[in-house]
C-alpha cells in the first residue's frame, strides 16, 4: 500500500473491497470505483472541482427528507433512472417510467373501484384498466400503488393546503385483473426549482423544468416482475419536452368521452358521462433465480 501511484491506484482500491460477502454488490462497488476513477482521468478533474461536486452532494442531502428526494430527481434529470427502467422493461409487455421524487410507502389502501376526488378541484376523469401476464391472462392478484399531483401541479408533500396521501392509494385489481380509479385529470407541472439540482445544472443548462401531465403507478403481482410506470395524457404539450425523459410512445394515453351511467355509478359520479382513460397492463414473468 505504500507505493501507490496514478497507474495502480484504480486496482488497488477496487480490490479493497473484494472482501464484501455478497457477489452482486461486490460487483456493483468495484465497478462503480473503476468508473469514477475512469471518470476522473478522462476529465482530467481537478481539486477544486472534487470539492465543488461534494458540495453539491451536501447540498442534495441536506434538502432530501423522507417525503421528498432530491438524489431521485438528480437520477431523473441526468436520464439515469430512464436508462434503468429501459433496460428492465421486457419485451411486448408495458414499458417502465420513472418513480420520480414524490412517491411514498404506505399509500391507503382503497376498494377497487376507488375514488380519489374528494375535496379537490379539477375535471373529474376515470382511469381504468386490466392487469395481464405477457401471455393475456389476467392476473387477479395484481395490485397498484397510485399517485398523481392536483389540479395546482403540486404533490401533497409539498403543498400544505393538501391532505397527507392526497390523490394517491393502494389497491387490489378484481377477478379479472381489472382496476377503475375516478381522479381528477393530471396537469403538467415543474420540476422542484427549490434545490441544486435546479440550481446548478437543470437551469444553467438551458433545459425545460416542465414534466408532462401523468399519473404514477407501481403494479405488482406474484410470479410477476414488479412494474414502475407513468401515463400520460396524449393531448398535453410537454410529451416532447419532459424534463426526466419519461415518456414512452406506449404510455400516452387519451381521455374519450364515454357516457356509461353503470360505471358512474360505481365510482359515486355524478351525471352519466365523463372523460374516460383506457389503460391495460403488461405484466412480465418473474427473472429465473
Amino acid at each position: 500500500m505504500r507505493n501507490v501511484t496514478p497507474d495502480n491506484l484504480t486496482d488497488i482500491a477496487a480490490a479493497s473491497f473484494g472482501g464484501l460477502p455478497d457477489a452482486r454488490q461486490r460487483e456493483l462497488v468495484q465497478a462503480l470505483v473503476r468508473a469514477m476513477h475512469a471518470y476522473a482521468r478522462d476529465v482530467r478533474l481537478t481539486h477544486a472541482e472534487w470539492r465543488a461536486a461534494l458540495a453539491f452532494l451536501h447540498r442534495t442531502a441536506a434538502i432530501t427528507s423522507d417525503s421528498r428526494s432530491e438524489f431521485s430527481l438528480l437520477s431523473d434529470v441526468t436520464g439515469l433512472s430512464s436508462l434503468v427502467d429501459l433496460m428492465a422493461s421486457a419485451p411486448d409487455t408495458t414499458p417502465g417510467s420513472v418513480l420520480g421524487p414524490f412517491h411514498t410507502v404506505g399509500s391507503p389502501w382503497l376498494e377497487n373501484p376507488a375514488n380519489l376526488v374528494g375535496a379537490n378541484t379539477g375535471e373529474v376523469v376515470v382511469i381504468r384498466g386490466q392487469v395481464r401476464s405477457v401471455d393475456g391472462t389476467p392476473l387477479p392478484d395484481a395490485t397498484l400503488d397510485y399517485w398523481q399531483n392536483a389540479s395546482n401541479g403540486l404533490y401533497w408533500q409539498v403543498d400544505d393546503a393538501q391532505p397527507r396521501d392526497n390523490l394517491r392509494c393502494q389497491m387490489q385489481v378484481d377477478a379479472e385483473g381489472r382496476f377503475e380509479i375516478a381522479t381528477i385529470r393530471p396537469v403538467p407541472y415543474e420540476i422542484p426549482t427549490d434545490g441544486p439540482v435546479w440550481s446548478d445544472l437543470v437551469e444553467p443548462a438551458g433545459r425545460s423544468s416542465w414534466r408532462s401531465a401523468h399519473a404514477h403507478v407501481i403494479v405488482s403481482a406474484p410470479g410477476h416482475r414488479t412494474l414502475v410506470t407513468e401515463l400520460f395524457d396524449a393531448e398535453d404539450p410537454y410529451l416532447d419536452q419532459d424534463a426526466v425523459f419519461g415518456v414512452r410512445e406506449a404510455l400516452i394515453g387519451r381521455y374519450e368521452p364515454t357516457r356509461e351511467p353503470a360505471l358512474c355509478r360505481r365510482l359515486g359520479l355524478s351525471g352519466e358521462s365523463c372523460p374516460v382513460m383506457r389503460f391495460d397492463i403488461s405484466l412480465a414473468p418473474e427473472r429465473p433465480g
